[in-house]
């Protein structure tokens, strides 16, 4: 094959893959992004098993790029130890006290505070103190607020861990221990 049917080929074979759609928000390179005001009482409100969110922006919104969501939980409520294959995660309290454990620091951040979660590192959370705890979640890029809506579908009551370990493990989460 000469040069130039192999550029020809290996052209269409990319163009042919890069046309498969592989979310559902995805924008062209020059496409601008709608800007969006979100008022403190909008979002749309999840309760992923115990943890309360209000989704703030979405991928919807930011062409896949994060989704930034807040969390208003009180003492006790708290996220085992896990990994993420796909998306950082960025966890900034506004009120309260959230432990949080990332790799092998373990800290107390108060208001003002952030921890920053990559991808493939072990985190967990747990609010303590005596008052319920205020933090905005980002994560990079989004997609885990399809996780949330998902596990905000389960029944009522303790959860089924099965089922919540194979719902996260479809988006690339994996609990460890």
């Amino acid at each position: 094959m000469n040069r130039k049917d192999f550029l020809k080929t290996s052209a269409l074979g990319t163009a042919t893959i890069a046309a498969i759609p592989t979310k559902v928000w995805a924008t062209t390179p020059n496409e601008p992004l709608k800007p969006k005001i979100v008022r403190k009482e909008e979002g749309q409100k999840v309760n992923v098993i115990g943890d309360q969110q209000t989704f703030k922006l979405t991928g919807e919104d930011t062409a896949g790029k994060f989704t930034l969501i807040e969390e208003v939980n009180p003492p006790g409520t708290m996220i085992p130890p896990h990994v993420h294959t796909k998306e950082d995660e960025i966890f900034k309290v506004l009120e309260g006290k959230l432990e949080v454990t990332v790799g092998e620091t373990t800290t107390i951040l108060e208001a003002g505070d952030l921890a920053f979660a990559p991808k493939n590192i072990p985190h967990s959370w747990k609010v303590v103190g005596d008052t319920d705890c205020k933090t905005i979640l980002s994560a990079f890029p989004a997609g885990i607020e399809l996780m949330f809506v998902e596990l905000g579908q389960l029944p009522p009551g303790k959860p089924d861990f099965q089922k919540v370990v194979a719902i996260c493990k479809n988006y690339g989460i994996r609990f460890l221990g």
